[in-house]
């Protein structure tokens, strides 16, 4: 082996060793351990049993077959046209924010748009990502949306524009753990880490979408952030996933949804990115200056210069370029403050416009506010909710997965672009809120920060269509606490506030100033022109000036001190675990691998007994038990499961319910609810 090794590489004899520099070293870990994934499959290098001196040439030929087979191969996607729009969409003209990302220069390495929701940005995305794959700039796409419902539904959506776009057409995969789907094909684990896949077609570049720590490695890819998020933290194949991602254009949707904490280690990795050569693009409709400073390195400005940004916009190295007004965009959202927000509170709303023919969103910002929301229409009208295979349910984070994806795909058809117009009640949380194309008659919202409650906002009249007689003009109503915001600076309700237990704060939306002067502005605009607004209601609800005098009016100076802390601590607690690769390699990385890319207790997951039916009817497989419910479970407890209907399971000394309202604890038994 060692003669071969000389006859193999003759630099071997005659040079010293290198002393590279550390990003080198970091982007070659990676890039060794891509090769060893590639060269550890059987199929493509069988095994021989005896050395070879010439092994080398057949080595080398049976790598170049199979890094083309998988699309890892320079220059391996093909355009069928020139990057026009044209070979976007069958639309006759692009709308002005697309036209101006499909005029930006391919020297842009990063690019920021803020335009309004629905303004056709995913295929402004797709527009830069042609241009820079014609330009030889980039050989892949990694897609980052907020959560996993919205990747579910933007996977379809490129995987169906990569047809119009490419000859041979990739596969844009889903990079969700536990979600084996690349294209249209479905695939199903077994043992010995292979994959069924539910068609007959070989497609080797699905290699990527078979393991988690290979996503990054696709062609094109759509996930959530964490998978980008992961390849920045100290953690196993943080390398793997760096080096892949190097080729690829890196495109993360609604980035204002990131906490402090998030936009640490994302911003880590994207500098990462480029300073390797890679693109990337950043898009939100609500992008406050605060946040929009640590991307872009801007200089601190006063509240009234940040309100006097163009909107929309984008953002390059040659700083905000204005995007013309888009007509098609413009709408008049007629908003109100409904003083309550019990359950019975939103179903009497809801349920009065549903009665009229209206597409009705319900957004609650905790998973039982909405529970009590659905068990009240459900009580009243069950044919007027969001069902699957006849059952009425609502949408939200505690279904199993494999619920989820028909939950995903039920909403959309309740309530999307093509949704029949009828009355329809869709009730939910956060996991409607973002990327997700619905196109709601009246929206139902809880108070919540101002680029939330924009994003909420998004849901609604997105598209030119008919609606129900008086519902021809978008309206939102926004349910507040009956007691005003003050109790909150001292104890949680439905998401708002901190809670009181611990020294430090504790909850969805903590920022009560925030929410304070969002409040203010609802009740001091009852009309909103979207998006003319957009950038004045933002900067007027999350711009540090704005927000600290609302705490010096309303006497929570105190109060906005802590919440800034939490930011800051939260800042350092990414810089703790981020892989830095300006440094040195790491001797080791921690031992502790739960290292996250969200802040937060993470709750257990439990393995259902082989044959578990989930609430519609189809097999199950692992639920996962929100963090507050979990203490005192290690995940390793056998599951009794009764199944029903509804479905009861017993874990340890816990009873839970599992239903088409999802999981539930059972009355009198509600550990650290």
């Amino acid at each position: 082996m060692g003669r071969a090794l000389l006859d193999w590489f003759p630099e071997i004899g005659r040079s010293s060793a290198p002393s590279p520099k550390p990003a080198l070293l970091h982007f070659f870990c990676g890039l060794l351990t891509l090769a060893d994934w590639i060269g550890s499959d059987r199929k493509a290098f069988p095994f021989e049993g005896s050395f070879r001196s010439d092994y080398w040439e057949t080595a080398r030929d049976r790598a170049n077959e199979r890094v083309a087979d998988i699309g890892l191969a320079e220059g391996s996607l093909h355009l069928r046209a020139a990057p026009g729009w044209a070979l976007i969409s069958d639309y006759p003209s692009p709308r002005p924010a697309q036209e101006a990302v499909g005029d930006l220069p391919v020297n842009e390495r990063l690019v920021l748009l803020e335009a309004e929701t629905g303004s056709g940005k995913t295929e402004a995305a797709l527009w830069r990502f042609a241009t820079l794959v014609a330009a030889g700039e980039v050989d892949a796409l990694y897609f980052a949306v907020p959560t996993r419902a919205a990747a579910r539904q933007l996977q379809r959506r490129v995987n169906a524009a990569l047809q119009r776009m490419f000859d041979p057409t990739p596969e844009a995969i889903l990079a969700v753990p536990g979600q084996l789907l690349s294209g249209e094909a479905a695939g199903r684990p077994l043992p010995g880490f292979a994959v069924l896949w539910d068609d007959t077609t070989a497609r080797p570049a699905r290699w990527a979408a078979e393991h988690a720590a290979r996503f990054l490695a696709a062609q094109v890819a759509v996930g959530t952030v964490d998978q980008v998020a992961l390849g920045g933290l100290r953690a196993k194949y943080a390398h793997l996933r760096g080096s892949a991602l190097s080729r690829a254009l890196v495109v993360i949707d609604e980035v204002h949804a990131s906490d402090a904490y998030m936009t640490e280690v994302q911003l880590a990795m994207v500098r990462s990115h480029l300073a390797l050569g890679g693109h990337a693009m950043l898009m939100s409709a609500t992008l406050g200056a605060a946040a929009r400073r640590k991307w872009l390195n801007e200089a601190v400005a006063d509240l009234a210069t940040d309100i006097a940004r163009p909107y929309p916009a984008i953002w390059t190295t040659r700083g905000p370029q204005p995007v013309a007004p888009d007509n098609d965009a413009d709408k008049a959202v007629h908003i109100e403050v409904h003083r309550g927000w019990s359950g019975d509170a939103a179903a009497v709303l809801a349920l009065e416009a549903a009665n009229r023919g209206a597409r009705v969103l319900v957004i609650r910002n905790t998973v039982m506010r909405a529970q009590e929301t659905f068990a009240a229409c459900n009580a009243a009208r069950p044919d007027l909710l969001l069902a699957v295979d006849g059952q009425p349910t609502l949408h939200h984070s505690r279904f199993a997965v494999e619920d989820r994806a028909l939950l995903d795909i039920a909403v959309e058809e309740a309530i999307g672009k093509d949704s029949p117009q009828r009355g329809r009640i869709v009730i939910g949380t956060q996991t409607l809120e973002q990327s997700l194309d619905l196109c709601a008659d009246l929206l139902i919202t809880d108070l919540c920060p101002m680029d939330v409650l924009l994003q909420r906002i998004g849901r609604l009249h997105r598209h030119r269509r008919l609606r129900p007689s008086g519902f021809e003009a978008a309206r939102a109503v926004v349910m507040c606490p009956p007691d005003g915001l003050d109790p909150l600076t001292r104890t949680a309700e439905n998401g708002l506030g901190a809670y009181a237990d611990g020294p430090s704060l504790s909850g969805i939306y903590v920022d009560v100033p925030g929410l304070a002067a969002t409040l203010a502005e609802i009740e001091a605009r009852p009309v909103w022109q979207i998006p003319t607004m957009n950038r004045a209601l933002v900067e007027a609800a999350t711009h540090p000036d704005a927000l600290d005098r609302v705490a010096t009016a309303q006497g929570w100076q105190s109060y906005r001190q802590r919440v800034s802390g939490r930011a800051l601590a939260e800042m350092s607690a990414a810089g703790l675990v981020l892989l830095d690769r300006t440094a040195q390699l790491p001797r080791s990385f921690p031992d502790d691998e739960r290292i996250r890319t969200r802040l937060g207790e993470d709750g257990v997951i439990l393995t259902l007994p082989e044959g578990t039916r989930g609430a519609f009817g189809q097999p199950i497989t692992r639920l996962a038990l929100p963090a507050h419910w979990s203490r005192g479970l290690t995940g390793e407890e056998e599951v009794q499961v009764d199944p029903g209907p509804p479905m009861r399971m017993t874990v340890s000394d816990r009873a839970m319910s599992y239903g088409s309202y999802g999981l539930m604890q059972d009355q009198g038994d509600r550990h650290g609810a």
